[in-house]
């Protein structure tokens, strides 16, 4: 216990930068923390609208602290610096946001996966998807001013701006006026995959809660159908693919 800092003062600098980076981390544990918890006691719809009120004011005393402290400039709540990014940086930008996304949920799998198995993974895996699809479709149609029932159009919209539509490259078919079918043509874990001469991850139990509810949240009216996703077969031209309808 001797080589334990008494307090901060204590620390050098590179172990004080590893604590703001610890510090981050705890923000964004509290901060899901509270909206399951919200969501466990009062339902998936009032948590979002607490969310919806909380993060604007946290984002915005945050970025007002760190602004006072790192000396950047903040237009409407946003540091100026992102907004005048040129457009081929930024793209870089989101791209690299949301394969830290990809990895974040890849290394909570292999977290539970490693040490209880694959069967705990998956069942932890497709619940997180029953909870993260709603709140991705909820933040996805606030952002576009989607309305409560947008319809087909709608969700083509929405499904363009998910995190895998930064990683993935997708195709939507349409089928008439009452139907499309959305195939993930490129997916960046089973290509991974395939370069490592393994056989593709069977996705499809997350698939059917992740888009099933996505779509839902999105237009309560929507009907989602499964016609292939790992482990079922499929051609080379898709991984897995999704019919949306709307009578």
């Amino acid at each position: 216990m001797e080589d334990v800092p008494a307090g901060v003062q204590d620390l050098d600098p590179k172990d004080k930068a590893a604590l703001v980076v610890d510090m981050l981390t705890r923000i964004v544990v509290h901060y899901g923390l509270w909206f399951s918890e919200v969501r466990h006691q009062m339902g998936m719809e009032k948590a979002l609208a607490a969310m919806d009120k909380a993060t604007k004011n946290s984002l915005g005393i945050s970025m007002k602290h760190l602004s006072a402290v790192l000396g950047f400039e903040l237009e409407n709540g946003i540091p100026r610096a992102l907004g005048e990014m040129d457009p081929e940086t930024m793209d870089r930008l989101m791209a690299a946001v949301a394969k830290s996304w990809l990895a974040n949920d890849g290394v909570w799998f292999q977290a539970v996966e490693f040490d209880h198995g694959m069967n705990d993974a998956k069942r932890c895996n497709d619940s997180c998807w029953g909870k993260f699809s709603p709140y991705e479709a909820h933040a996805i149609k606030k952002r576009l001013g989607l309305g409560e029932s947008p319809g087909l159009d709608g969700l083509k919209k929405a499904l363009n701006f998910r995190m895998y539509a930064f990683i993935n490259r997708q195709t939507m078919v349409d089928e008439g006026a009452n139907s499309f079918v959305f195939q993930m043509s490129e997916c960046r874990v089973q290509q991974a995959r395939q370069r490592k001469n393994l056989d593709d991850y069977p996705c499809k139990s997350a698939g059917l809660v992740e888009y099933t509810y996505f779509a839902t949240a999105i237009d309560s009216r929507i009907k989602t159908e499964c016609i292939g996703c790992p482990p079922d077969p499929h051609p080379d031209d898709w991984f897995c693919a999704w019919r949306f309808s709307l009578e």
